[in-house]
């Protein structure tokens, strides 16, 4: 389980920080920037954060709501165009800094998940499977999850027939059902292998 050891040690005001989204066919790449005050982030909250892969959408979203009450939150995304101009680990990093820069002080360390160092506007240090590991990184994980997945849901009613209210824009077979039936969307990753190989069809 995440703790906040790291945090502790560091000292200062730190941020977790994590993305999602890095694998999807469809929508932007979300980031969440999550500074948690040690002195009022309740028990229970602090108990129940854990990665967000490991819990439940109605957990996650339970968590996410009581964050918000007692924890800096920044969200940071980059849009599909982003995707295909920089790539995606140029737009994940993006949305990182966009994520630190929403929040509404500047973090004397940014605890960032995975080995790939983004530019921030802070000093930051990398931790693999950090939202395995650290609290604020899982927090961020959870923030920025949720967020993703209510922007998919908006984007499904938009554009109905993709599932992106159930699969978040990733590979299903659904998916790539919609596609062959509705062809590729302004919302698609038009440099995602399997979207270019859509497009070459037409």
């Amino acid at each position: 389980m995440p703790d906040l050891r790291l945090e502790t040690e560091a000292g200062g005001v730190v941020a977790g920080v994590d993305e999602v989204g890095r694998g999807p066919w469809a929508g932007p790449v979300v980031a969440a920037a999550v500074i948690l005050d040690v002195a009022t982030l309740p028990l229970s909250l602090a108990e129940a954060i854990d990665d967000s892969k490991r819990l439940s959408a109605r957990r996650r979203r339970d968590i996410a709501q009581q964050l918000r009450t007692c924890a800096r939150i920044g969200i940071g995304a980059a849009a599909t165009a982003e995707i295909s101009a920089l790539n995606i680990l140029g737009a994940t990093f993006l949305a990182m800094r966009r994520a630190v820069g929403a929040l509404d002080v500047l973090p004397d360390l940014a605890l960032v998940d995975g080995n790939r160092l983004p530019p921030l506007p802070c000093p930051a240090r990398t931790i693999i499977k950090g939202d395995g590991i650290s609290l604020s990184i899982a927090a961020a994980s959870i923030i920025a999850k949720v967020t993703r997945d209510r922007l998919m849901v908006r984007l499904g009613a938009r554009y109905p027939g993709f599932g992106w209210e159930r699969n978040a824009g990733y590979g299903t077979a659904e998916h790539q059902a919609a596609l062959n039936r509705l062809g590729v969307t302004p919302h698609h990753r038009k440099s995602f292998a399997p979207i270019v190989k859509m497009l070459s069809l037409y």
